[in-house]
């Protein structure tokens, strides 16, 4: 069957494909472990799938994906929609000129970067991760597409964390997320 395919089932448990462990990465916080998505390949398809049927009558012109796991769910969705995949990385690991965009986590400071090359103005953009918790991130990126004249057409992620309050972040930004979680 091709991901492409209207037929991905929308009835996939796909909370119980997702591993929690608590007290991680420090005591009181529940992580949300996505490496199990990818261990099992009908929850990885159904990802991929959905994804797919959630922007299938938009106007992308490429994807664009959060080091490192968005790569992960950015890079089939490219594939199949025929899409060249942009691939924004952490300071320094990019060879070619970059747009560059500093921004605050709850534990300090930390950078982006795109290759300018690969974002065209006017472009029409589907931003990717694996989850959106706080936004800060997502914000960040979309910010440096922009710098480049490309527009964030829509932000995906397989797990969104609302009670963050990414939504005020990512304010005026169309975001869809497969589960979302109410707490820690």
């Amino acid at each position: 069957m091709s991901l492409r395919s209207s037929r991905v089932s929308t009835n996939f448990n796909l909370d119980e494909a997702i591993r929690k462990i608590p007290d991680f990465p420090k005591k009181g916080i529940l992580f949300y472990d996505i490496t199990s998505v990818l261990t099992n390949p009908a929850a990885f398809q159904y990802c991929i799938g959905r994804a797919l049927d959630l922007f299938k009558d938009s106007d992308i012109q490429a994807i664009a994906a959060i080091e490192s796991r968005g790569f992960v769910f950015a890079a089939p969705i490219a594939l199949q929609r025929g899409l060249p995949l942009i691939l924004i990385r952490k300071k320094g690991k990019l060879p070619g000129e970059t747009y560059k965009k500093s921004f605050s986590l709850e534990y300090g400071e930390d950078t982006i970067e795109v290759h300018k090359s690969d974002i065209k103005p006017g472009m029409n953009i589907l931003l990717i991760d694996d989850l959106i918790a706080t936004g800060g991130t997502l914000k960040a990126a979309a910010e440096l597409l922009h710098q480049g004249g490309a527009t964030v057409e829509a932000i995906f992620a397989v797990i969104g964390l609302p009670f963050l309050h990414y939504k005020d972040v990512l304010n005026g930004h169309r975001i869809e997320t497969l589960i979302d979680y109410s707490s820690e």
